[in-house]
């Protein structure tokens, strides 16, 4: 295993949409798993794409953390993987979050996104998943979604004005 570097802001892969996976069992794709894990550990994320370790593959890796868990529909989750998912909202209702994200260090932005989504997919052995998404949940797997899109977050937000540095937020109370 080993810890990927991370794409920022301003590289073309990020920008682009990734490709499908075409064979699961693949040992490059086994291999970029583990070493996404590894890399997801170390960064202290709750959420990570292949785009963001500069592969254009349609995965990614999310958790939801016991203090994020909004409850018994948005339960703790330990590191999940998805592969060429799918998401559509269920309904209109958005919520507004703030977000970070690891290619962009040190930034913070307030966010839109869907209240409940219903995703499916493969897991990592291959195996068909699917299932609703509220809460926590919902917003990491919309902003992983994203990256495999070809979006960051700043490309979702409706006032730049909410958007700043971590540190700036923090000592003014959140008001970028």
């Amino acid at each position: 295993m080993a810890v990927l570097a991370i794409a920022r802001m301003g590289h073309p892969v990020l920008l682009a949409e990734a490709q499908t996976v075409d064979d699961v069992q693949a040992p490059e794709i086994r291999r970029l798993i583990s070493d996404m894990r590894e890399t997801l550990e170390q960064s202290g994320g709750v959420g990570l794409a292949a785009p963001q370790v500069h592969v254009s593959r349609r995965l990614f890796l999310y958790s939801v953390p016991p203090t994020r868990s909004e409850g018994p529909d948005d339960p703790a989750l330990p590191v999940q993987v998805i592969i060429n998912p799918e998401l559509e909202p269920l309904g209109e209702e958005t919520l507004l979050r703030m977000e970070g994200c690891l290619s962009l260090p040190g930034l913070r932005g307030e966010v839109p996104r869907y209240r409940a989504v219903r995703y499916r997919g493969l897991d990592e052995n291959g195996q068909q998943i699917e299932g609703v998404a509220t809460g926590f949940r919902a917003h990491v797997m919309q902003h992983e979604m994203d990256h495999l899109d070809g979006i960051l977050y700043p490309m979702r937000m409706t006032d730049m004005s909410r958007m700043g540095f971590d540190v700036e937020m923090a000592r003014y109370g959140g008001k970028a």
